[in-house]
């Protein structure tokens, strides 16, 4: 199908979104959310985001890339990719192409009751039912990289939208089997793929943190609130303060922060002639007296006569914040 012919989707973008479309299959209650065609304008940029539902991504044109938690790929027309749940992700168009997006959002849940008829027709419930279960556990373990859409998924955001605008007889019939087709579609991409169960997993949870202490780092010198970095990694503050004490030893954001602060403070009364007021400046303190305080505190002596004293050859080593080296350390 050619790409124009996605282009009708322009003309009324919100047209299937409006429906209040629950697809029931075999034993899942299967909610849809979005279903659209988007454009990324050339060099738009998506930052690090995730979803609580399933997001299905197909390329009908266009050049990008994206990342999906660390790995970078590039995108490419009839490319596809799904991210899950709490998958973090990343999206940009190319610099000087724009790139289009099928989008379908959906939210799978398995019903808790099992009733299958035992009429004639059960022998083919069952097997709806088992080709459900299987395209949805084979879903939930995709792996997380872009492949071909060998199957030819796309054309079917197509069928589906044209059953809603043209609302003929078995339109709603067309978009419920357009969104299995997408579905069983999808999970079919990666087949022929069979290095795929050797790819490794990611443990999300230290993924984040990691990405939480780097945002950290690079902007302890500013004002900096845990909404900031809550909010960079699509996450509440509560998860991130959670994620942060039990990855650091207890340790709450402030306190994180303030490590970092510090050790950069040490670093520089060790390496720098600067004044104590310039290095509270650069080091996200907003003054050389809190700075005083803080440091004072923390360490028992003031920055003053911990210059003093690195510069007597005092060198006792204690531990430093998360993620910084080994500060020499004249009193503690």
């Amino acid at each position: 199908m050619e790409l124009f012919q996605y282009k009708q989707m322009y003309e009324k973008m919100d047209a299937l979104e409006r429906l209040e479309l629950t697809v029931q299959w075999g034993s899942y209650d299967i909610h849809v959310l979005r279903f659209h065609l988007t454009e990324f304008p050339p060099g738009k940029v998506v930052n690090f985001h995730k979803h609580a539902e399933y997001e299905f991504h197909f390329i009908p044109g266009g050049r990008g890339k994206v990342i999906i938690q660390e790995d970078e790929y590039p995108l490419r027309a009839g490319l596809f990719y799904l991210t899950g749940p709490d998958v973090l992700h990343y999206q940009e168009a190319a610099s000087n192409e724009a790139m289009e997006e099928l989008c379908l959002h959906v939210d799978i849940v398995e019903r808790d009751s099992i009733d299958i008829s035992e009429d004639e027709d059960s022998s083919l419930n069952q097997w709806e039912w088992m080709e459900a279960k299987n395209c949805i556990e084979k879903l939930k373990q995709l792996p997380l990289f872009p492949a071909a859409d060998l199957h030819d998924a796309m054309s079917y955001f197509v069928k589906a939208y044209e059953a809603a605008q043209n609302n003929y007889l078995g339109s709603y019939t067309t978009i419920r089997q357009a969104v299995i087709q997408i579905l069983l579609r999808a999970a079919r991409a990666y087949e022929k793929e069979d290095e795929l169960q050797n790819f490794p997993t990611r443990d999300m949870k230290k993924y984040r943190y990691k990405l939480a202490l780097e945002y950290i780092h690079t902007n302890y010198a500013q004002p900096l609130s845990i909404e900031d970095v809550a909010d960079k990694l699509r996450v509440s503050t509560r998860q991130l303060q959670r994620l942060l004490k039990e990855m650091n030893q207890g340790k709450t954001f402030s306190t994180i922060v303030e490590d970092i602060r510090l050790a950069a403070v040490c670093k520089q009364l060790l390496t720098t002639q600067h004044s104590i007021e310039k290095i509270a400046g650069q080091s996200g303190f907003s003054s050389g007296n809190y700075l005083h305080t803080v440091f004072k505190n923390k360490f028992g002596l003031t920055p003053a006569q911990y210059r003093a004293n690195v510069s007597n050859n005092q060198n006792i080593v204690i531990g430093a914040p998360a993620g910084q080296p080994k500060i020499n350390h004249p009193s503690l």
